[in-house]
């Protein structure tokens, strides 16, 4: 199965995905982390979808050797929602789609503006920028996760229930 994941900075995406593939055995793919290698290979600016278009390639390759995998990344654009799901199809697997969403805009900040950098050199968005960024909305169903409202046991627990039905 290929979980896409999909939310702002500073929403907890990461931190749930990283949980829920603890949890169910599955393989985390951070487009995080793929794009700041990419970066630190000094490839030139911008990167446009090419984190995504790594992301694509790995996340099929797991899946055809049987392996679940949760796709992490801010995915705020149909056409990259599209594309995971394309990926999954080519694959012969199921794929859910799972947003992340913060509702409380106060706790939102303070998570993006106090969240240590995992990954070396990645730089954090401004507030500014997570709020203006161009995120698409949703034209389909899909789950939707308010981290204002849950912690992270009780939302991994409800997903694992999820998805170990499918």
């Amino acid at each position: 199965m290929l979980i896409i994941f999909s939310g702002l900075p500073g929403a907890g995406k990461t931190t749930i995905a990283r949980e829920l593939a603890r949890h169910l055995t599955a393989v985390h793919l951070r487009v995080d982390s793929i794009e700041q290698a990419i970066r630190d290979f000094g490839v030139p600016q911008p990167l446009n979808d090419i984190g995504y278009r790594v992301g694509y390639a790995v996340a099929a390759d797991n899946l055809l050797i049987g392996q679940t995998v949760i796709a992490d990344s801010v995915n705020p654009l149909q056409l990259t929602r599209d594309a995971w799901l394309a990926v999954a199809l080519r694959a012969g697997t199921a794929a859910a789609e799972v947003e992340i969403t913060c509702s409380n805009q106060k706790l939102h900040r303070q998570r993006l503006e106090m969240r240590p950098m995992e990954i070396k050199g990645l730089k954090s968005p401004t507030w500014e920028e997570v709020v203006s960024r161009k995120y698409e909305p949703w034209s389909r169903e899909h789950i939707v996760i308010d981290t204002a409202e849950k912690n992270v046991a009780e939302i991994v627990r409800e997903l694992g229930e999820v998805f170990s039905k499918r």
